[in-house]
C-alpha cells in the first residue's frame, strides 16, 4: 500500500512538472487534489492497460529494442486525458509522446530517490529470500 501511495504522489509530481515543461499539455486547475486525481488515474491505467498494450505491440517493442515503450507511455497520457478531459488537456500525439518521455525520466529518478520497489518475489533460499539477511550455516 505504501508503494501505491508513493507512486500516485510521484505521478502527480510528474504530471505537474510535465505540464510546466511541455508545451501542449496543461492542467485544468492547479489544485493539489486535481494533481492527485490525475496521478491516481494515470497509475490505475498504467497498472491495467499498459501491460495489455505491451503484449499487443510486442513485435514493435522488440524491433525497436524497447523504445516503443515511450510511445506506449505517451498513449497512457492520452488515455488519462480522455478519462479526465476537464482536468488534463493534451493537444495531440507529439506533446503526449514528449510528456511520456519526461514522465518516464522523472518517475525513474523519483522512484530511486524514494526507494519505491516492485513487489516481485525474491528467490527462495535459506533466509526466505530476504537479500538483507546473511545466513551462515556451519553444519556439515
Amino acid at each position: 500500500m505504501r508503494n501505491f501511495v508513493l507512486r500516485v504522489i510521484i505521478n502527480a509530481i510528474g504530471i505537474a512538472v510535465v505540464a510546466e515543461i511541455v508545451p501542449g499539455i496543461s492542467i485544468g486547475n492547479d489544485h493539489i487534489g486535481t494533481l492527485i486525481l490525475i496521478g491516481l488515474v494515470f497509475g490505475i491505467l498504467n497498472a491495467i492497460l499498459k501491460p495489455i498494450l505491451i503484449l499487443l505491440t510486442c513485435p514493435a517493442v522488440l524491433l525497436s529494442l524497447g523504445l516503443f515503450i515511450l510511445v506506449i507511455n505517451g498513449v497512457m497520457l492520452l488515455c488519462t486525458a480522455s478519462v479526465l478531459p476537464n482536468r488534463l488537456q493534451i493537444d495531440g500525439f507529439w506533446p503526449a509522446l514528449l510528456g511520456g518521455i519526461v514522465m518516464s525520466i522523472l518517475s525513474l529518478i523519483l522512484e530511486s530517490l524514494l526507494g519505491v520497489k516492485d513487489n516481485k518475489p525474491n528467490k527462495p533460499g535459506k533466509n526466505g529470500g530476504d537479500p538483507n539477511v546473511i545466513v551462515i550455516d556451519n553444519r556439515r
